[in-house]
């Protein structure tokens, strides 16, 4: 039984309807496409946690109120999680590798970097609180956030699902 597609490469205007590629060779590349897609968001999680770290040494952290270092303390949580679920496929891989079940660890792994990002914009969420609380301490901080919130809502999650639904062929999903 062959693994490739059954169906026409070309729909009925001549665009092409997906590549021609065995399901080990499909989730070889999207494997390669979701590295690159984790190594921008691993770097971002793991520059803003390494500086969540060095906070807590600073000489004003003691000033901070009890407010302002349990938004910290919940910050550097966030940022704890959000490291080890974007950290996490790669661990995935290197523990499965050569089992022949690639297609299922990328549908896994495309599952902990979701999980990754989500936790991601929760702890860039609760820095800006802190940061902006801290700088500020003025009553736009929660307008400002949420202002920011819904810029990333909207990048990262709103128009590519609106893209996705927009041009995707209903007919193959």
């Amino acid at each position: 039984m062959s693994t490739r597609p059954a169906h026409d490469q070309t729909d009925s205007t001549g665009h092409g309807r997906g590549r021609d590629e065995t399901q080990e060779e499909r989730a070889d590349r999207r494997w390669g496409e979701l590295m690159q897609e984790i190594r921008v968001a691993q770097t971002g999680v793991q520059i803003l946690f390494g500086f969540l770290l060095t906070v807590v040494f600073a000489p004003t952290f003691v000033d901070l109120s009890d407010t302002n270092r349990t938004i910290y303390v919940v910050t550097v949580s966030l940022g704890a999680a959000a490291t080890g679920a974007l950290i996490g496929p790669v661990s995935f891989h290197r523990i499965v590798a050569g089992r022949r079940i690639k297609p299922q660890t990328v549908v896994w792994a495309s599952r902990l970097t979701f999980i990754g990002l989500v936790l991601l914009l929760a702890t860039l969420t609760s820095a800006l609180l802190l940061v902006l609380r801290v700088a500020t301490n003025d009553s736009f901080v929660p307008w400002l956030v949420a202002g920011l919130i819904a810029w990333y809502l909207l990048c990262w999650y709103a128009l590519p699902l609106w893209v996705r639904h927009r041009y995707t062929d209903r007919e193959e999903d």
